[in-house]
């Protein structure tokens, strides 16, 4: 069983699973919505955890990678859809004469 952890780190989104369907709203006038395969199944822990789980590896992430592209992470601010364990690099803003 392979289990790969995405994580919301957006003010006021949330994520919630309803049968085959993934609901996110990520701050857009509009919820985003996601058909979720048969191979692979969706947990929401606490409203900004969303956790994949499933047989077949690649499915798994190729899901996961379907999530994270909604919102990506910036680099500026750390904001957006990122895996638990990945690390962005933070650069820095522009500086004041």
């Amino acid at each position: 069983m392979h289990t790969l952890d995405l994580a919301v780190f957006l003010p006021e989104c949330r994520a919630e699973s309803e049968g085959r369907l993934l609901y996110l709203k990520l701050g857009y006038s509009h919820e985003v919505e996601l058909t979720v395969p048969p191979a692979v199944r969706v947990f929401c822990f606490k409203n900004n955890v969303v956790c994949c789980t499933g047989i077949d590896k690649e499915r798994v992430h190729q899901f996961a990678a379907a999530v994270r592209s909604c919102k990506p992470p910036e680099v500026y601010k750390g904001k957006g859809i990122m895996y638990i364990d990945e690390v962005i690099k933070k650069k820095e803003g522009k500086r004041s004469k």
